[in-house]
């Protein structure tokens, strides 16, 4: 059987930086900086050509690709200590387009993936933070209902912002657990409306919903029109990365970025970053 997924992290690395055909960059990118010994949180990576097939099949991922995942899912449970939906001991994952090309913002990215209305209570607990954990489940619920169920970004941001205005709330941040779980409700109540069924609960139903949408947004406009003006060939496929989550929005000192070993202005061999504090994305 052909190998469609390629596991990191935790002294594994299937692949290597030279790999982006089937890899992706980022997934080329992750198998070497785990050769390299770098503290890389565990993952897996499906190949850019399971993304022809998936288009080929009809929107389908073939039986022997979902067999392969389950096996990998397997594997990154046990590095983590964790299960994907687990009550007691949830693992929380990332799932990330990575093309062979980069192509920033053009394809689509889900993070918190695992969280439910019985997860939420367990990360609210071992975290000791209400208000992060509802952070985390609201912000699935909206990157999930944008990019796997084709509801509108606008209409999540209506329900956060006129949340903020009846909190009097300046920023985000100000909003307490108590704002964010009336938040998740409405986000809910969106989701049923928009597609005549609840937000799944199933962890494992996420991930694959996840995974085909990723696939999908490769043929978005955004993406279709990025790839014409950079001639980049339409037949090359996303890879999907599905990497265990860790978090930003934990408190002031967490916090998200991002990090180039040149300045991307002007080319100086220098480090350079810019970052957020407190949040996600």
């Amino acid at each position: 059987m052909k190998k469609h997924v390629y596991s990191f992290g935790n002294g594994t690395d299937d692949g290597d930086g030279k790999m982006k055909d089937t890899l992706g960059g980022k997934g080329a990118g992750l198998d070497e900086m785990c050769r390299a010994k770098l503290p890389v949180p565990p993952g897996f990576t499906i190949s850019t050509e399971v993304c022809n097939l998936y288009f080929e099949s009809g929107n389908k991922v073939p039986a022997e690709v979902d067999a392969q995942m389950n096996e990998a899912l397997a594997a990154l449970e046990a590095k983590m200590g964790q299960k994907l939906g687990d009550v007691n001991n949830p693992l929380l994952v990332s799932v990330r387009s990575g093309a062979k090309f980069s192509m920033p913002g053009m394809m689509d990215t889900i993070l918190n993936l695992g969280l439910n209305d019985e997860t939420v209570k367990t990360v609210e607990r071992r975290s000791g933070n209400p208000r992060f954990a509802q952070d985390c489940y609201r912000r699935f619920i909206q990157m999930f209902g944008n990019v796997v169920l084709d509801i509108e970004k606008h209409d999540f941001d209506q329900i956060f912002d006129a949340r903020k205005k009846k909190a009097r709330a300046k920023y985000d941040t100000d909003l307490t657990a108590e704002d964010l779980k009336a938040v998740i409700a409405d986000y809910k109540k969106l989701v049923e409306k928009k597609t005549g069924k609840p937000f799944p609960q199933d962890a494992r139903v996420q991930l694959a919903m996840a995974r085909d949408a990723v696939f999908r947004s490769w043929n978005n406009d955004r993406a279709i029109h990025y790839r014409k003006m950079n001639q980049i060939p339409d037949n090359l496929g996303t890879a999907v990365n599905v990497q265990a989550m860790v978090f930003g929005n934990l408190g002031e000192t967490s916090a998200t970025g991002v990090g180039f070993t040149r300045n991307p202005s002007t080319g100086e061999k220098n480090f350079y970053g810019e970052f957020l504090i407190n949040a996600q994305g």
